[in-house]
């Protein structure tokens, strides 16, 4: 017991975590403002997006955004709601209701903490970079097209009557679409972008989204518009309560957790990654990272929240400014905090087509060009993953587009792998020549020697005609599973049928015991027939052969 508590202590906050913060709490102060006033959009918009609240979505950012900074096992890393949850979010929405999300949360955050404790953590490692951009590719896409039916329409209602599928809800809202309230929304829109983009070529630290809401806000409040407004914000959180789950509801809410806690593993290990990539701010400890994110989602699902993640754009953002420690994301959630005990009257002013304009441009500034020229120019395989899984997670969902990803990611590499697997059949060269050795061949092996080549390898050898005696030599072979060994082991049996004398060159030790389980030593003739040096198997192959021609001939 004491052994597994000291293990996991290294899973938890400690006094090693702010080594540094005497040195550098000024730019964690200015980190951490700055990336508070950039994550105060993305927060209202995700928790629109969502199906949910912007209420919702900023709960998250405070809560789940201070627990994984404490509890987290990044040093920079800035969670909260993101855009890839809301496109999982939306439709358990649709299908269960919004007072489904906070137990669905609570569940997935469970989850989530368990497969940090059980060590799970690296696992994200086996992602591919093309399924991983392939995934943010069409997280964009999604984000993208959710924000269609934010613009057409003022109804807050009308988005959760259309399809979960953002594709088709896009084209829906667009048939129906309130003429007189998409130009006014577009026009919030344009000015959003607009700030945007030239906000950050005045100074880097310029919010331009911020701006840009600001400007729309102001506007709709000295004109009359048809733009439907965020509406009135509690000036304060809510107490903290236990989520209800229904034990009739807990079947089918169960897969939808699952689902939710894959998405946040996935999505908080690799920002993390990219993020310790970015500066030198230490090393991050993907199960730590785990289970600060399973606490973030428990505790946003006591407050009413919805699901977090780390965020990349927000941690990128926070590096960007300054950000060397913890503090500077613990103090982005202070920030948020603040908003809603001070601005709660104002935020509820802003029109959601001014966070429209946000994420819309959120979406387009996920997806690099350079980025995708560089995958569609690598190899034909990995151009062709990367498109499928932008696919997958367009038309139908992201987990399955990431399985789907790495299968095929799979499937390539061990492809690649079955290609290095050597064996070709080798002339004699040994001196002084003979006239026996053309009845002897000698086969080599190398590379590895595994279930997906093992087919190839054994038709290749069985093509020997025409011999009395069939060398194996297999020094250079390398990597060997189960199926290799076993194929070796039909071949040896085949072509003893065949009434060809089969002699092992070069067994390695490490290749020894498995081949004595598989049966690859039992099926030669004679225990004699295993060699060290091919020399000693050629001078034996030789007199085997003169020994077959003499009773050939005495026949």
């Amino acid at each position: 017991m004491r052994g597994a508590l000291g293990r996991s202590r290294d899973l938890w906050p400690a006094r090693e975590d702010y080594r540094l913060l005497p040195k550098t709490w000024r730019k964690d102060l200015v980190a951490g403002v700055t990336v508070g006033i950039v994550a105060l959009p993305l927060a209202l918009g995700f928790g629109v997006s969502s199906g949910l609240t912007a209420e919702q979505g900023l709960i998250t950012a405070i809560v789940a955004g201070l627990l994984a900074a404490v509890f987290g096992g990044s040093n920079v890393q800035v969670s909260g709601p993101t855009g890839a949850m809301v496109v999982v979010l939306v439709p358990i929405v649709a299908n269960y209701g919004v007072g489904a999300i906070a137990a669905v949360t609570l569940l997935a955050g469970l989850m989530v903490m368990a497969t940090g404790l059980l060590r799970l953590g690296k696992v994200v490692s086996i992602i591919p970079w093309p399924v991983i951009e392939g995934f943010t590719l069409g997280i964009a896409c999604i984000i993208f097209l959710q924000q269609v039916p934010q613009i057409t329409s003022a109804d807050p209602a009308a988005p959760g009557e259309l399809s979960s599928n953002a594709v088709v809800a896009a084209v829906q809202s667009l048939a129906v679409a309130d003429l007189v309230h998409l130009a006014w929304a577009l026009g919030a829109v344009l000015i959003v972008a607009a700030c945007m983009l030239i906000a950050p070529r005045i100074h880097p630290s310029i919010p331009g989204s911020l701006i840009g809401i600001a400007v729309v806000a102001v506007l709709a409040g000295l004109l009359p518009t048809p733009l439907a407004t965020i509406g009135a914000i509690p000036s304060s959180l809510p107490a903290p309560s236990v989520p209800t789950i229904d034990p009739a509801l807990l079947g089918v809410l169960l897969p939808a957790a699952a689902t939710v806690a894959a998405l946040a593993a996935i999505e908080s290990l690799l920002s993390a990654r990219v993020a310790g990539s970015m500066a030198d701010t230490g090393a991050f400890d993907p199960d730590r990272e785990l289970v600060g994110q399973g606490l973030a989602s428990v505790g946003a699902s006591l407050f009413g929240g919805m699901p977090a993640t780390g965020a990349i754009a927000r941690t990128s953002v926070s590096i960007r400014a300054g950000a060397r420690t913890r503090a500077a994301s613990i103090i982005h959630a202070l920030v948020l905090l603040a908003v809603v005990y001070v601005a709660a009257g104002p935020v509820g002013m802003i029109p959601l087509a001014a966070l429209a304009g946000v994420l819309f441009m959120t979406a387009i500034r996920m997806v690099r060009a350079a980025t995708v020229r560089s995958i569609m120019t690598s190899t034909r395989s990995d151009a062709w993953i990367f498109v499928i899984t932008a696919l997958v997670t367009v038309s139908f969902d992201l987990i399955v587009a990431v399985l789907i990803g790495v299968a095929l990611a799979a499937i390539v590499a061990l492809r690649g792998a079955a290609r290095t697997t050597g064996v070709s059949l080798e002339p004699i060269r040994a001196e002084p020549s003979s006239v026996l050795d053309s009845s002897i061949v000698a086969v080599r092996f190398q590379g590895p020697l595994f279930f997906v080549s093992s087919d190839r390898v054994f038709e290749t050898v069985m093509e020997v005609q025409e011999v009395t005696v069939v060398i194996l030599r297999l020094s250079r072979l390398e990597r060997v599973d189960a199926s290799g060994a076993q194929v070796l082991a039909e071949i040896v049996r085949g072509l003893e049928r065949r009434g060809i004398t089969v002699l092992i060159k070069g067994v390695q030790d490490s290749h020894s015991a498995l081949f004595r389980r598989v049966g690859v030593l039992a099926a030669l003739r004679h225990h004699k027939h295993l060699f060290v040096d091919f020399d000693s198997a050629l001078e034996h192959a030789r007199s085997h052969v003169e020994r077959a021609q003499l009773a050939q001939r005495d026949a």
